[in-house]
């Protein structure tokens, strides 16, 4: 039975990602350097192959340039992240977002000073609750 096509990025998919995020509209070459710098070194067909995943699951876009294609962010690295959590949430934690946050603060993932912020960011969402 085939595969169920999946949208959300895999660990490979999210580094290109990474790339053609901070780069605005990249090479295919510039992606392998880059890869290659932060120790991934990939084949350029391979990458090619991730562009053109990428691509069917609606990320990015490609224009022709000379001999080769450029690509560009379709969707935007926010909305990703969000997808990527959602996806967490649902397959990890039961669908339970208070399971998420309860797994990062036992295994200590969130630092006092982080904690302290996200602390704040509560009570900015509780505020804005209270004025709708």
């Amino acid at each position: 039975m085939p595969r169920n096509k999946s949208h959300t990025l895999t660990e490979l998919e999210l580094a290109i990602m990474q790339i053609v995020w901070n780069s605005g509209e990249v090479l295919v070459e510039d992606i392998r350097q880059t890869l290659e710098e932060q120790g991934r070194p990939l084949a350029l067909p391979s990458i090619r192959t991730m562009l053109s995943i990428l691509q069917d699951k609606g990320y990015v876009t490609r224009r022709k340039v000379g001999r080769g294609h450029a690509y560009q962010a379709i969707v935007p690295q926010d909305k990703a992240r969000k997808n990527i959590i959602k996806d967490l949430v649902n397959r990890a934690f039961e669908g339970s977002a208070m399971n998420l946050v309860a797994a990062l603060l036992d295994t200590r993932m969130v630092s006092e000073n982080e904690l302290s912020k996200v602390k704040s960011l509560i009570r900015k969402y509780e505020k804005e609750a209270e004025k709708r």
